[in-house]
């Protein structure tokens, strides 16, 4: 494979830059990627609020890819269409995949290592440690620093927009070691016992226990905020349990905590031989390959690390749990990027940036690295001097495009999820229970059609 000499800047190591490089790296292009974790810089200042590792692509909330059904799930789909893509991230996933029923969760330092090794492997892929604090004034650049872009950088992009990026808050799930867990309390099961996996450790609760868990969420010593920080909303997609329980009596027994199906094997009797239903659960599932590591699944929380382990351990069966880690609170930011982002990801300020990943505004792992594929793709069409195409609307990449680029309203914006809302509606003569697999076989052909006229032929 030759190289291009004109080689493209990528700021950020997570997923988005990572698959935006690799995109670029693997047809000829000369690639550098700055990543400042690992860094070693003076104060500190090459780590994050939440990142525990400098490895790139590191998974820094759950360690799941959500649903892997691409007949039926908006995000299966997106699964299906980066994998004829050739994306790195899908390829990283599924050497480090974990048991998880129809979702795809992965070992997170087994994907991490997956994904730098592929990378380090490009001869024309240069991965740097070391931080970048102004925009580059010229040169193709491609911006994937994520919802964590440190301060200085955040500053220079603010100057080039001349608009203040929004900001959010994402909170982190606990971690618990495997065998603290009780498993003469807990059992295993599918999620709400659908299909014949038994995927999911669940813990179960009575109406007493739940009440004085929900209301020591309530009670709990919570991370105060900053002045600054006040009016900062929470992504719903990612919503701090304890905001949940203060939301309804029952908000966490129609949410994380719902216990439909799920019959507690320890409560047989000859009259019951499955089990009682429990009036609520707590689920885990499992995070790392060896199975010694399970988090708690819609436990994002930003209560104190004290009040964590004393209330979490009042779950039936974690009596004893040892926490791997804790659950945490960072701020996220995000561009306008109807505003200010062309429909190929490109500042209209300064057309040789381009902006990758979750700053955009999409939100997710998968939907992160989808925008850093098609950047990179953008980018590698660009400089083969070619006209780039965009995806269908129909297919998932096209239907998150079109929402980061033009179709969201600028002045409502928010971090959103693939779904199938971003999408043409079928045709009127398909039944509403038939819609979900005509969106996706409707996609699927619509993407190999495009495929077969993108393809960017490596530089000669």
């Amino acid at each position: 494979m030759s190289t291009n000499a004109q080689q493209i800047h990528i700021i950020g190591g997570g997923l988005a830059g990572s698959e935006a490089a690799w995109q670029l790296g693997r047809r000829g292009f000369s690639v550098r990627l700055s990543e400042m974790r690992g860094a070693n810089l003076p104060g500190g200042g090459d780590r994050t609020d939440a990142h525990h590792t400098d490895g790139l692509a590191e998974l820094v909330c759950s360690n799941s890819f959500r649903s892997d059904d691409d007949t039926s799930n908006a995000v299966g789909l997106l699964h299906h269409e980066m994998r004829q893509c050739d994306s790195l991230i899908m390829r990283a996933a599924a050497e480090a995949q974990v048991p998880a029923g129809s979702a795809l969760a992965v070992d997170r330092d087994i994907f991490s290592a997956h994904v730098e090794k592929a990378l380090a492997e490009l001869s024309n892929v240069t991965i740097v440690r070391e931080r970048v604090d102004t925009l580059p004034s010229d040169g193709p650049t491609i911006v994937a620093t994520g919802p964590l872009t440190a301060a200085t950088l955040a500053q220079s992009i603010g100057a080039a927009t001349g608009a203040d990026s929004l900001a959010f808050f994402d909170a982190i799930a606990p971690i618990v070691h495997r065998e603290t867990v009780d498993m003469d309390i807990c059992w295993m099961a599918s999620r709400w016992d659908k299909g014949d996996t038994k995927d999911y450790i669940n813990c179960p609760m009575n109406r007493e226990q739940y009440l004085a868990f929900r209301q020591g969420l309530l009670d709990g010593e919570k991370t105060e905020f900053k002045e600054w920080e006040a009016s900062t909303p929470y992504f719903e997609g990612c919503m701090p349990i304890e905001v949940m329980a203060a939301r309804g009596e029952d908000t966490l027994r129609f949410g994380p905590m719902k216990p439909v199906g799920l019959d507690n094997p320890h409560a047989a009797t000859p009259e019951f031989p499955k089990g009682r239903w429990p009036y609520a659960v707590v689920q885990l599932r499992q995070d790392n390959r060896l199975g010694t590591l399970w988090n708690m699944v819609g436990f994002q929380t930003k209560l104190k690390h004290g009040a964590q382990k004393e209330l979490f351990r009042t779950i039936p069966g974690l009596e004893n749990a040892e926490f791997a880690r804790l659950g945490g609170l960072h701020r996220n930011t995000f561009l306008n990027s109807p505003i200010l982002l062309d429909r190929q990801l490109r500042l209209k300020s300064a057309s040789h940036i381009r902006f990758a990943g979750q700053i955009t505004g999409c939100e997710g792992y998968v939907e992160s690295a989808a925008v850093g594929l098609m950047a990179g793709m953008m980018a590698a069409s660009e400089l083969s001097g070619r006209d780039w195409q965009s995806p269908p609307r129909t297919t998932a990449m096209g239907a998150l495009l079109s929402h980061i680029t033009g179709d969201a309203v600028a002045e409502t914006y928010q971090p959103m999820n693939v779904n199938f809302g971003l999408f043409p509606m079928p045709d009127e003569a398909v039944k509403k229970k038939e819609r979900k697999r005509a969106y996706t076989d409707r996609a699927k052909r619509d993407l190999a059609e495009w495929l077969g006229r993108e393809r960017i032929a490596e530089p000669a």
